[in-house]
């Protein structure tokens, strides 16, 4: 067995071993335990950002959204603590009656929340994410096991730290979360080979690594997979008064909100009625006044000849960039169709104020997050009243979604009898 074999049976074997005295604690202290590290990381707050500095000095190479994504700020930081201080204030999630009933024979049944018992979380350049996945796991009797990327490699070493001091000064096992310290690739398949003690596997970044993570994986795999996100401009909505929220605002918001529109909730692809066409030049001029590239098929650059043709394949595409391509379409059912062929069911929405087609679009669009007149950048575990998320599921088994604390859960059956026999 190698040296580097040895650490990997090393992680998971403490993370389950701290797994299984985790899950037993209260949640008063577990959520005690995620308080102290907020007000820790707020007390390290240079410390932090001069690690963050070392590692945007070795990001020369890396992409500007990508180096966006890595940058830390005291603004940042303290966002960080607050969203532990969101979490830990939450209710428990375990120990919530799932259901429960009396049988005709008296048995009494109860479906229990329970934690899912050891997550490897395996991510890429977000230092706040190292904290994010570090209370959401602890918050849900989870341990978990940080493997991220070497870029933001400084910054999680950082923000780690004052988490493991709390979790000890807190009485829960040290090794509740621990972080792997070592950039080896090669470690990545040896710990996802850990079935026997590893219970879930979360990848968070590009389709490279999330399709890696799922070939490799001994364990079920929760995928964040692309966010190719469509809004549809329903015919009403050439109706609209004045005084309310223009289509092309809902448009630049979805699709500018983030710098450089590198985000998996943002709107890649517009689908417009052919009723809604007279507000499509003004929407593509506020697109372009917010230097968005915008792309459309033939109807699109007849009425705004300054788009750029769309090929087929973009329909596909998770542009990851200012860019979105737009569409003409003769209907609802038209709309909902190419979503669900070419979507990547993450997040869709709708600008009606037909309820009854808002209702239609919702039914009809398999996808996590469906938006009605409100934009794609909401699906997000912070404006759903999480505090954070650990990624937003694009499966549908076992959550879908953002995901909080208390879809970090599982659940067990307790069954509670007066002596009964089964005949």
């Amino acid at each position: 067995m190698t040296e580097l074999e040895q650490y990997a049976n090393e992680l998971a074997d403490q993370a389950r071993e701290a797994s299984l005295v985790l899950m037993k604690e209260s949640g008063e202290k577990r959520a005690a335990a995620i308080r102290s590290a907020a007000a820790k990381i707020e007390e390290r707050v240079d410390a932090i950002l001069e690690a963050n500095a070392k590692d945007l000095d070795a990001a020369v190479d890396l992409p500007a959204a990508t180096v966006g994504r890595l940058k830390l700020d005291a603004a940042k930081v303290a966002k960080i603590a607050k969203a532990l201080r969101e979490i830990a204030d939450q209710p428990d999630p375990l120990g919530r009656v799932l259901h429960g009933e009396v049988r005709p024979n008296g048995l009494r049944l109860e479906k229990r929340a329970v934690p899912l018992g050891v997550v490897l979380f395996i991510y890429e350049s977000r230092p706040n994410v190292t904290a994010d996945a570090a209370a959401l796991c602890l918050k849900s009797g989870n341990a978990v096991i940080l493997r991220g990327g070497k870029e933001a490699a400084h910054s999680a070493a950082a923000l780690f730290a004052p988490i493991r001091e709390a979790i000890i000064e807190a009485g829960l096992p040290e090794n509740s979360v621990q972080l792997v310290d070592r950039p080896d690739r090669e470690l990545v398949p040896m710990l996802l080979a850990h079935g026997d003690a590893i219970d879930v596997a979360i990848p968070r970044g590009g389709k490279g690594l999330i399709q890696a993570v799922t070939e490799s994986a001994r364990m079920p795999v929760l995928k964040h997979l692309d966010g190719n996100c469509h809004l549809y401009v329903h015919a009403d909505a050439a109706t609209w008064s004045d005084g309310e929220k223009s289509v092309a605002d809902m448009l630049v918001n979805a699709k500018t909100s983030y710098p450089g529109g590198g985000v998996c909730n943002a709107v890649e692809h517009v689908l417009f009625h052919r009723e809604a066409m007279p507000l499509l030049p003004a929407a593509c001029d506020a697109l372009a006044a917010a230097d968005v590239d915008v792309r459309g098929d033939d109807a699109v650059r007849e009425a705004w000849p300054s788009a750029k043709p769309v090929e087929p394949a973009e329909w596909d595409e998770e542009y990851l960039a200012l860019i979105v391509s737009l569409k003409v379409v003769g209907s609802l059912d038209e709309a909902v169709a190419h979503i669900n062929r070419h979507g990547s069911r993450h997040t869709d929405g709708i600008l009606t104020r037909d309820t009854q087609a808002a209702e239609a679009f919702v039914a009809g669009v398999d996808s996590a997050s469906v938006t009605v007149n409100a934009s794609t950048r909401f699906a997000d575990g912070g404006e759903y009243g999480l505090g954070a998320e650990i990624g937003i599921s694009t499966d549908k088994l076992h959550a879908r979604g953002p995901m909080g604390a208390g879809d970090l859960c599982s659940y067990k059956w307790i069954v509670t009898g007066d002596g009964h026999l089964r005949p």
